[in-house]
């Protein structure tokens, strides 16, 4: 069936604030738990997750943090909400509900994770910028 817990728009949230700050230099995961207003401990279960699916690089120590191991417009919504979720839906089931998985698992195959930074700063009317 199709489940998507909050573990997933939290981690999308949080990506996106990763992406709309668009540092080349790692950024501390309690200054992203604060701006999106996310418990730490909880975005440090996620994030370990994404590190080792390959989606974030950490580093550690005074300056550490996390990066993108890839470019936020190589990272979908989809690949993000499976990694933590496991396989969204079957659609295969029956008419219905395939049409139903179908049709949101390619929304979220379409929507990267710059997508969403970038409708975020739109909607907040601040400029993206991109190094």
């Amino acid at each position: 069936m199709l489940a998507i817990s909050s573990k997933s728009p939290y981690a999308v949230r949080a990506l996106s604030e990763l992406a709309r700050r668009g540092s080349d230099q790692p950024v501390p995961i309690g200054e992203i738990a604060r701006a999106r207003d996310i418990p730490v401990q909880f975005l440090e279960g996620l994030f370990a997750t994404l590190r080792r699916a390959g989606v974030l690089q950490s580093h550690r120590g005074v300056k550490g943090g996390y990066l993108f191991a890839r470019e936020p417009a190589d990272v979908t919504v989809l690949e993000v909400v499976e990694l933590l979720e496991g396989e969204l839906g079957d659609p295969a089931l029956d008419r219905v509900w395939g049409d139903a998985v179908g049709a949101v698992r390619g929304v979220l195959a379409r929507t990267t994770i710059a997508d969403i930074a970038e409708r975020e700063a739109r909607e907040a009317g601040s400029p993206m910028y991109y190094i």
